[in-house]
């Protein structure tokens, strides 16, 4: 199991202009705005599960997002779990 970033929507404000998470993801295209319901969304298999997310968006005191395990096998986000052993940014980054 690894960490991917989840995006609460009933936290999120992009609905209000608020993009920082899209826009400071190193990852392209790993989180990207839902036009729909306005709320920011992460592309589960683009995320490296590097946090900065969860760094930008709790320093604008939003906090709506978080980082939990995801099943490698399936996919599938856990969020009943807490969160599994975190990657170094370095790590997450190689190859």
């Amino acid at each position: 199991m690894y960490n991917v970033a989840y995006v609460e929507d009933e936290k999120c404000i992009a609905h209000k202009g608020c993009r920082l998470c899209i826009i400071y993801c190193p990852e392209a295209d790993c989180i990207i705005l839902d036009t729909e319901k306005m709320k920011a969304v992460v592309v589960t298999n683009r995320c490296k599960g590097c946090e900065l997310c969860v760094v930008v968006c709790d320093a604008a005191k939003h906090n709506a997002i978080l980082m939990a395990p995801v099943n490698a096998a399936t996919g599938v986000i856990d969020l009943s779990k807490s969160k599994a052993e975190a990657a170094a940014l370095g790590q997450a980054y190689q190859g």
